[in-house]
């Protein structure tokens, strides 16, 4: 079959043929039909340091896709061939504490598909039936591909109440914070400040339902309340940037008792005012991946009930142009790239 392969141990991927998957007694065969590049395809594509440290050649990667399931292995129940599907992209071991107590997405053995083992990027996958998620026929191929990212956008936003709340995300025209966006007017936040750097995101997290976004280059976030006449600082605060200088910026327009989702990852090099988030009695909560199964629920549930991010679906290309697709996220200038396999 075809695949798209980190194949050396230097930036690039390549399009390769590679041995069709096998198919354990608790597996499905999925055979792709879009797939969608992700942040964490970025890193392995550039061969950056975290990719050297983690990543082992050759693999196939990817982790975000919709496919049909054309094989079942023996023990597999619930499932038939046709069914379209998706997949949960971290798999748990089952065994540890952490999975016993029903909390799998910080499972102490995960293994990433598409990172620690052959993903998504390619005509077929195998993955263990646990991950398989059947969705909404109504829900289009598109967003289905998207649901992987979609989950950690909910589960950064849903992770404390919204309802009323003023909301700041960073890191907002991103794909995850743009679909936060989108998340937190959905379920009735009360303001939604953006704060973004590239002009192109801007738009996008304007069009997923920001109140205001602002870049922190040129304008400052104290003017942004001032303009949406809030009277204190921000009830919730969405972390998805990875900046430094943003989280700081965040902290600083916290309103005292209030809670903070920090899904992107900061530098070690990272220094945090610790008095200030002590003294105004703040909450942090780290976000990885999504609750399984929780978070795959409500997302199903609110794209039925007329949650839209389609929006955040910029570029879509045939997988034998996915240079182009690295090209245009490398650039940053787009929102989710969707490849089509069919």
């Amino acid at each position: 079959m075809k695949a798209i392969v980190k194949a050396k141990a230097e930036k690039g991927l390549w399009l390769q043929d590679v041995p069709m998957p096998q198919v354990g007694v608790n597996d499905v065969l999925i055979k792709v039909k879009k797939s969608a590049i992700c942040g964490t395809d970025l890193h392995i594509y550039k061969w950056d340091a975290w990719a050297q440290k983690t990543i082992n050649t050759p693999m196939t990667i990817g982790h975000e896709y919709v496919g049909e399931i054309v094989e079942v292995g023996s023990e597999v129940v619930n499932y038939k061939l046709g069914d379209r599907v998706t997949a949960e992209g971290h798999i748990a071991c089952g065994f540890c504490r952490n999975c016993r107590r029903g909390r799998k997405h910080i499972c102490d053995n995960t293994v990433g598909i598409g990172v620690n083992r052959d993903g998504g990027f390619a005509e077929y996958v195998s993955v263990p039936v646990e991950n398989v998620m059947k969705i909404d026929a109504s829900i289009p191929d598109e967003v289905v591909s998207i649901m992987d990212p979609l989950g950690n956008a909910a589960h950064t936003a849903l992770s404390f109440p919204l309802v009323g709340e003023d909301v700041i995300v960073t890191g907002a025209g991103g794909p995850i914070g743009a679909m936060a966006i989108a998340i937190a007017r959905f379920v009735g936040a009360n303001n939604i400040l953006g704060s973004e750097t590239s002009e192109y995101r801007i738009k996008l997290a304007e069009k997923m339902g920001a109140t205001k976004v602002v870049n922190p280059l040129q304008s400052s976030i104290s003017q942004a309340m001032e303009e949406m006449q809030m009277v204190s600082g921000f009830d919730i605060g969405l972390e998805c940037s990875g900046s430094p200088y943003a989280f700081k910026d965040m902290l600083a327009h916290m309103y005292n008792g209030g809670k903070i989702s920090l899904l992107g990852l900061l530098p070690e090099t990272t220094q945090v005012e610790w008095d200030r988030l002590i003294f105004k009695g703040l909450t942090l909560k780290g976000i990885y991946g999504r609750e399984m199964y929780e978070t795959w629920y409500h997302m199903e549930k609110m794209l039925l009930s007329g949650l839209d991010v389609t929006p955040v679906i910029t570029h879509r290309m045939h997988y034998t142009d996915f240079q182009k697709g690295f090209d245009v996220m490398e650039e940053g200038n787009c929102g989710k790239v969707i490849l089509d396999w069919e």
